[in-house]
């Protein structure tokens, strides 16, 4: 597994190394550097790994917030929730699945004891973590069975490994800035340019632009697949280029050229104790079954994954539920008062998830300190920017390509249950870092507890 941002980007700008052993580091290089940042800032003390958070109640006496947890209650003044946006896994609801006998895997929850050497495999899904997935165990597994839905864009993956000099270059402060400055750019222009174009270039320019991206990539699908035309229209997508998040890999076509691996588009009729049965009537005997079906995304019950109690009991996954996904720069709701959400509804802007974090950290902790600084105990975002915000997403989004005909298809995760473009912020990474580190205090409303307010009314 590795990132499809380079890793001079996907790192935060406050801890930024040269130590990446390629441009787009591996999972395990991700690794070491999460526990670096931990252990080089002192956190380890703070963390309470290994704790699932059950729910959260917001006590409106004394504006204190009650998490409970199962190892125990924590109360807090304040409370981030820090949940990815890629957090619960989206299992397949395909009769018989209980029933399978052999080895079941999700892939966010991979068992690295597992040996599939000589397995039977099936995987489930060809979107971007399976793009990873397959080419890596082709070659160990004696059968490989792909199930796809829905075919995807895939581009050349312009990787390499660094070397004394390029190390030498990210490693040095004053040579690193411009460079990642450079490299956001170019990440936003492509991923920013993919979602917003059409209100850049207007729709019927950017259809053209789109048009061409497309043959582009089938011409170098062509390169890696000239002989087999049967396989390249499986692997063609019916939808425009920039529906869902543009993928990269230089060998994902390649692989399905290997004598052991097979890609089947028949829909999966259902799952017996051994076997994928398909609607042709296909019998897919198999050892493993993968699903590599992704993620809850803007779902209830998804973002955040537990109760979340704010004024008067109401739960913000039932609100949304009702009332569609919202939030204020993607981080506050109105009834929720001193909580605060790194990526939620219409907050994240094309590019790096870290820059994200990093705007929206500084966000909560601007709001934070802003409710101290006044001596207040609540801080709650106003209804009328709040909707102004929201409105504001939604006209965007309406003019946007996801929600034409153009994406009509492609099963994009950035389109929620509701119909709203939710799990994406249609604005530019400049826009979203400068609103949430500089909106006004004036959108929010500061105030103390209600137990205060009663005593200081009494001695006076």
């Amino acid at each position: 597994m590795a990132v499809d941002i380079p890793s001079f980007i996907y790192s935060f700008s406050f801890a930024q190394t040269g130590k990446w052993s390629r441009l787009f580091a591996p999972g395990d290089e991700l690794q070491q550097y999460a526990e670096d940042v931990v252990d080089g800032h002192g956190l380890r003390d703070k963390l309470r790994l290994g704790t699932t958070v059950l729910g959260s109640r917001f006590d409106e006496d004394t504006d204190i917030w009650h998490v409970e947890t199962d190892r125990g209650e924590i109360t807090a003044r304040h409370v981030i929730v820090g949940i990815g946006g890629l957090e619960v896994p989206n299992l397949p609801d395909i009769p018989g699945i209980g029933s399978f006998g052999g080895k079941l895997l999700h892939t966010t929850a991979w068992d690295h004891d597992y040996d599939l050497t000589g397995k039977r495999v099936a995987v489930i899904g060809t979107g971007a973590t399976a793009l990873q997935l397959v080419p890596a165990i082709a070659d160990q597994v004696s059968r490989l069975a792909v199930f796809q839905r829905t075919a995807i864009w895939v581009a050349p993956k312009l990787d390499f490994k660094t070397g004394p000099v390029s190390r030498f270059v990210f490693g040095n402060r004053l040579l690193r800035a411009p460079l990642r400055g450079v490299g956001m750019a170019l990440v936003e222009l492509g991923l920013g340019g993919a979602l917003l174009g059409g209100q850049l270039l207007g729709q019927r320019l950017y259809k053209t632009v789109l048009q061409g991206v497309g043959l582009a990539l089938r011409g170098w699908m062509w390169t890696q697949l000239p002989h087999d035309p049967e396989l390249r229209k499986k692997l063609t997508p019916t939808y425009a280029f920039g529906c869902k998040r543009p993928s990269m890999h230089n060998e994902w076509f390649s692989t399905f050229t290997k004598p052991n691996v097979d890609l089947i588009t028949e829909p999966i009729e259902r799952i017996t104790e051994n076997s994928v049965i398909t609607a042709d009537g296909t019998e897919h005997e198999i050892d493993v079954l993968v699903c590599a079906t992704g993620f809850k995304v803007m779902e209830k019950g998804a973002t955040p994954p537990f109760p979340c109690l704010g004024r008067g009991g109401t739960d913000l996954n039932t609100w949304w539920d009702e009332n569609r996904y919202q939030a204020y720069q993607g981080v506050t709701v109105p009834g929720w008062p001193n909580a605060y959400m790194l990526i939620g509804p219409w907050a994240y802007s094309p590019g790096s998830y870290l820059v994200l974090l990093e705007s929206t950290v500084a966000h909560a902790v601007r709001a934070i300190k802003e409710t101290r600084r006044r001596g207040a105990t609540r801080c709650e975002v106003r209804q009328e920017p709040h909707d102004k915000y929201w409105q504001q997403m939604l006209s965007r989004a309406a003019k946007s390509h996801l929600l034409t005909p153009l994406c009509a298809g492609s099963n994009t995760y950035y389109i929620n249950y509701q119909g709203d473009a939710a799990a994406y912020r249609p604005s530019t990474n400049t826009e979203m870092r400068l609103q949430n580190r500089y909106f006004p205090f004036s959108d929010y409303e500061f105030t103390t507890t209600q137990a205060r307010r009663l005593v200081a009314e009494s001695v006076g």
